[in-house]
């Protein structure tokens, strides 16, 4: 049995007696301080002293209170005394012992629920040296509702909160709605809301592409839709064969008996349900529901190929791109992936993987209490298993490879890009910015960003214009939108190292995109477990967690791209150099001659105006970021605008709430029979007094 300290495991840790009395390996520390080094030695064994021989989970903390790593452990004290010890393998958990400032502990009441425990906290606080998944969405489900007499069926992501019968998870948004299409087609099953429903007077147009039954209005009797419900649900549960048996003998019987419309029908759903099974890549019978998860390793980056299958067919595939130190194993990824994968997901009951990983017990008692039934994690190593794990394995290999070629190709531009600014070095954080509105209406303004890995949509922030800008003043909302995002990095760098994990930063006045607040993880039973304060007197320096990793993503942009001419340059200029960002290159895109592409002039300090090559690939990156920022920026500036646009009026008069409203609008109808009404009539309003009556009423009738 090989044996490893168990630093060289930062993720998947394996405890006995044994491996604690190992001696220290030699250590090339390489850009580590031997005192920094020490001092951190000395931090955790002053807390190794008073630890229990219990599980639980440990995280460590920089001087400025930042967590660095969440780990767990079967003895806590056995683990941490080995961190004292100083024992590591690799670069990276010398460095990590050496920023160790503070620990904070969690003993559990055994080892699953400290890896369950561990799981959470990684996906909450998002540690600088755990494996972190990248990709974070949640996938998308079908629903099949059960709290309404016409079951709607409907896409659905997040929380399960609605009653009613959840099938999946599907690798992408496509594939939900494809299948739905076929769904509808097949079983006539409606998709609109039931507030959409209870309205109905007559069908709506999917009644009339054969898309709906109508029960809405009575087009078919309730229990006949409720069978046709039904037959979807076994459907979608893995009874696919018996529902195209039982429409096969229908339509059979039908044409026998000269029904030949109807047996046409039959006809369509049975083509509509063949073509749901048909898409499928591969399928199989052997294995009813199951995820699949391989691993591949290429240049010191690793990609995770999901694969689902659900009732005997093939739901899609996700690759998942972690980040993770270039010396753990590909075991050790994988294990990580998995545990922290199904922490907001349900696991199906077979769960099979493409490496052996150490504690696979271990992870199926953890999945198995998460989904409060048995879940089996395996390493098959023959049958159909093996071929469903190859062809997962061989998927993530041709998209690793796709991604570093990808990579290849963003880093050459963005080189180009760095050298058509004059910059020293290729940029590694590009920012780019611009606003949107009509006539100084529903102003936003938007910031894209880019860097080695193409366009970073996590890292997204749209800023709404407050109203004390003028109207339609451009420089002005560029300004303000400089200045907020400016006076952020400014405070950041007050107390934290200018650098930020896959997850943005929460707070904050701009809207984020992406992000998990800081104790909303989904373990039940744990709670939510504030950061610690910076121990006085200490600051980290503002570089350190750069310097230690040119993995991690910066948070300060190395290049600052504004759309517009002069007059944006020079207000994101003066805004810059007053907040600490005068360091920072800024260039402004002013659109060329007839807003024609190819001839945009560029703004820089010390440079005149200038234009680049027409065919300069440095000029199609840069267009291509321009109208990046651009799309976002349109984007959010329409989706702000048609939430106006759909207030109710209503909504602006004072002590109107949601029950009022719906009184008013049930007794009226619509609003404009609210505003022509009466102030007797709106008195006469069941469940309104006469103080709402007389706000109604001066509020659509006072000059």
């Amino acid at each position: 049995m090989n044996r490893q300290p168990p630093e060289d495991l930062p993720e998947t840790e394996i405890e006995t007696e044994a491996e604690d009395t190992l001696p220290a390996p030699a250590l090339d520390l390489g850009e580590t301080a031997p005192g920094a080094l020490k001092a951190g030695i000395e931090v955790i064994a002053g807390f190794a002293r008073h630890l229990p021989n219990k599980p639980g989970v440990y995280r460590m903390f920089d001087r400025a209170g930042e967590v660095l790593y969440v780990g767990k452990a079967k003895s806590l004290k056995n683990r941490v005394t080995a961190y004292a010890r100083g024992m590591a393998h690799t670069n990276a958990v010398a460095r990590m012992i050496a920023e160790t400032a503070n620990m904070e502990f969690v003993t559990t009441g055994t080892e699953t629920e400290a890896l369950l425990l561990e799981s959470n906290l990684i996906k909450q606080l998002r540690p600088r040296y755990n494996v972190l998944l990248r990709d974070d969405k949640s996938f998308p489900y079908i629903l099949l509702t059960g709290d309404h007499e016409a079951p709607q069926i409907a896409k659905h992501r997040g929380s399960r909160q609605r009653k009613g019968d959840y099938f999946g998870p599907f690798a992408s948004v496509w594939a939900v709605e494809r299948t739905i299409d076929a769904l509808q087609k097949a079983f006539l099953l409606r998709s609109c809301t039931d507030s959409f429903y209870e309205n109905r007077t007559r069908p709506c147009l999917l009644f009339q592409i054969k898309r709906c039954a109508g029960p809405c209005t009575g087009e078919i009797a309730i229990p006949e839709y409720q069978a046709l419900a039904s037959q979807a649900r076994d459907f979608l549960s893995g009874r696919s064969s018996s529902v195209k048996q039982l429409l096969s003998a229908r339509m059979q019987d039908a044409a026998e008996n000269l029904e030949f419309e109807k047996a046409a029908r039959y006809r369509d759903r049975l083509a509509a349900l063949s073509a749901v099974q048909a898409g499928q890549d591969i399928n199989t019978q052997g294995v009813e529901e199951a995820d699949v998860f391989a691993i591949d390793e290429q240049a010191g980056q690793f990609c995770v190929e999901i694969f689902f299958f659900r009732n005997k067919q093939n739901w899609g595939n996700r690759a998942l791109f972690p980040r993770a130190d270039r010396s753990l194993t590909p075991e050790e990824v994988l294990a990580s992936v998995v545990t922290q994968f199904y922490d907001d997901k349900p696991p199906p009951r077979l769960v099979l993987l493409s490496h052996p990983v150490e504690e696979i017990e271990l992870i199926a008692q953890a999945l198995s209490a998460r989904a409060g039934r048995k879940v089996e994690v395996a390493h098959p190593r023959r049958g159909e298993r093996v071929d469903l794990v190859e062809h997962a394995r061989k998927n993530a290999r041709e998209a690793l490879s796709r991604k570093l070629a990808d990579n290849a190709g963003q880093s050459s531009l963005l080189a180009a890009l760095g050298a058509a600014f004059g910059m020293a070095k290729a940029p590694r954080r590009v920012e780019v910015y611009d606003n949107s509105h009509i006539m100084g209406t529903n102003a936003v303004g938007g910031m894209v960003v880019a860097g080695k890995d193409g366009f970073m949509k996590s890292h997204y922030r749209t800023f709404n214009i407050s109203a004390d800008t003028i109207a339609g003043d451009d420089f002005g909302m560029m300004r303000e939108v400089l200045q907020r995002r400016f006076a952020r990095l400014a405070k950041e760098a007050g107390a934290h190292p200018t650098t930020a994990t896959d997850s943005p930063p929460p707070g904050g006045e701009e809207l984020e995109v992406g992000g998990v607040p800081l104790g909303e993880g989904s373990l039940s039973g744990a709670p939510p477990i504030p950061l610690p304060s910076p121990p006085e007197g200490r600051e980290a320096p503002v570089q350190a967690a750069e310097a230690a990793d040119d993995d991690v993503f910066p948070s300060r942009p190395d290049l600052v791209i504004v759309d517009g001419g002069k007059g944006q340059f020079e207000a994101a200029r003066k805004i810059m150099a007053e907040l600490g960002g005068g360091d920072i290159p800024l260039v402004a895109i002013a659109k060329g001659a007839d807003r024609n592409a190819m001839r945009e002039t560029f703004h820089m300090i010390g440079r005149e105006p200038f234009k680049l090559p027409p065919r300069d690939p440095a000029l199609y990156f840069i267009q291509r970021l321009r109208d990046e920022a651009h799309r976002f920026a349109i984007g959010t500036h329409r989706a702000r605008r048609k939430k106006d646009t759909m207030k109710n009026p209503l909504d602006e008069i004072p002590g109107i709430g949601p029950s009022r409203k719906r009184a008013l609008l049930l007794h009226f109808g619509t609003v404009k029979a609210i505003q022509r009404a009466k102030l007797d009539d709106l008195m006469r309003t069941p469940g309104v007094n006469a103080a709402t009556a007389r706000a109604v009423h001066d509020y659509f009738h006072d000059a």
